[in-house]
């Protein structure tokens, strides 16, 4: 069989030990958005998020474990994938950040710094973001510093203390911004390489009661786009790459008007052109899509789309914005979109793949990986 690249799916869920937590799928866009499971992989508690390195063939999953006080604490679990067929092959563990203060330090965010020396964490119930080093293999080497976010939001039940929920790095790699659920703000962060150590630069202060989730940024890096779990709203901002600063443009709901239910926002991506934003309601059960001004990063309304399933906790579009997939958890299921290049619609393609509480879903380009195992 000849050797091409081929885009591959990798999934993170809720599950036990025992569980095939991560999985990998193959997808094929030429074949109108098929998947096919190539591999999965048990012996990790609850890997919700994953990152994946295509340059090293490495995969990072988040996991946890007893901490052997009655408490749990996060760990890194990294894997060796196969170019040739997409297989994983477990290299090691190690924790990340310990409990403190008589709180978890479970993880539930994981990424990864452009130039490939530091991986970063963030512990929604231990109110901490952790900074994890990376070898030349690509292999997590020990947590390095940890931030500690202090105080509450508006919220008395969701916001009682801080929440930080993703770390994601600007366009150029020079900062970092962590979103906090809790605090209802953003944590500018850089790295200082020299001492490995996350230094705080300042906080993007977002609406009372909004509690931000997971930010974007647009692909010409002048703009980002904030998604809010607690309030179902999305936020834009304006971008001064050289300061680092966010500026707030616009807040937008993610809900019909008539939609009085309970909801709570998940995920949030911009389409490769940077026309179109897509966010995930959990709840309404939906994406939401938003025409983006680039100019103004401004949001106009275009349509809400069922995700035929419950709890879509995460989705990812893909490299080429073709495609859009979504995790539902409840449903049990991944479910593929087409996206109208034209007007950033979406349109149910029928394929789907069943697994246990799929709540990550990340895509890569290996060099050559072929058909079957």
């Amino acid at each position: 069989m000849s050797e091409h690249k081929r885009l591959l799916l990798y999934t993170g869920a809720y599950a036990s030990a025992e569980e095939n937590g991560v999985q990998v799928f193959e997808f094929d866009g030429e074949a109108g958005g098929t998947l096919k499971l190539l591999d999965k992989a048990q012996g990790i508690t609850n890997p919700t998020f994953v990152n994946v390195d295509p340059v090293r063939s490495r995969l990072y999953a988040i996991g946890e474990q007893p901490d052997g006080k009655g408490s749990k604490e996060g760990e890194i679990v990294t894997f060796a994938i196969d170019p040739q067929t997409g297989a994983l092959n477990r290299l090691g563990v190690i924790p990340t950040m310990p409990p403190a203060g008589g709180k978890q330090a479970t993880t539930c965010h994981i990424n990864r710094e452009p130039q490939n020396e530091f991986l970063v964490v963030c512990s929604y119930h231990g109110g901490t973001v952790g900074l994890i080093s990376l070898d030349e293999q690509g292999l997590p080497v020990a947590l390095t510093d940890t931030a500690v976010h202090s105080g509450h939001g508006a919220h008395p039940e969701r916001q009682d203390r801080p929440h930080p929920h993703s770390a994601i790095f600007s366009p150029d790699g020079r900062f970092l911004f962590v979103s906090d659920l809790g605090l209802d703000l953003i944590r500018t962060y850089v790295i200082n390489r020299d001492k490995k150590t996350l230094e705080a630069q300042g906080d993007t202060v977002l609406h009372p009661g909004s509690g931000p989730r997971h930010l974007a940024f647009h692909p010409d890096g002048k703009s980002a786009y904030v998604i809010n779990e607690v309030d179902s709203t999305i936020t834009s901002f304006t971008y001064d790459s050289e300061t680092g600063t966010l500026t707030a443009v616009v807040t937008v709901p993610t809900l019909p008007a008539d939609f009085t239910e309970e909801n709570t926002c998940a995920e949030i991506a911009l389409t490769p052109d940077g026309r179109y934003l897509y966010g995930s309601n959990r709840g309404h059960d939906s994406l939401v899509v938003f025409a983006v001004d680039a100019a103004t990063a401004g949001l106009t309304l275009v349509e809400h789309v069922s995700t035929h399933g419950g709890h879509p906790r995460h989705f990812t579009l893909t490299p080429d914005g073709a495609y859009l997939i979504a995790a539902n958890r409840d449903a049990g299921n991944l479910v593929v979109f087409s996206v109208d290049s034209s007007s950033g619609k979406l349109t149910f393609t029928g394929n789907t793949a069943e697994l246990s509480k799929p709540v990550c879903v990340k895509p890569a380009f290996l060099p050559s990986v072929t058909a079957a195992l």
